[in-house]
């Protein structure tokens, strides 16, 4: 270790850079609980819940682009069988 350091040009407080926005939300005990019991041993509950979430966004999507594709397939179907 040195005997002397210089912080001079240091900055004040943790520079975390992320692509993350930081909210505050509120949730019932029983599902923050649910995924802290997740991650025992390791892991961050809030991962877990961003990952859910975006999972749940994701099959919303899905849903919309299978409805018009079988709709879609329904109706050329339908057109070359008539």
């Amino acid at each position: 270790m040195r005997d002397e350091y210089d912080f001079s040009k240091s900055k004040r407080g943790a520079s975390v850079k992320t692509a993350k926005e930081r909210i505050t939300i509120r949730l019932d005990p029983d599902i923050i609980e649910w995924f802290r019991d997740r991650v025992r041993g390791g892991g961050n509950y809030q991962t877990l819940i961003n990952e859910a979430l975006r999972e749940h966004i994701e099959r919303q999507s899905g849903a919309d682009l299978e409805s018009t594709l079988r709709r879609v397939l329904r109706e050329e179907l339908g057109a070359a069988n008539p």
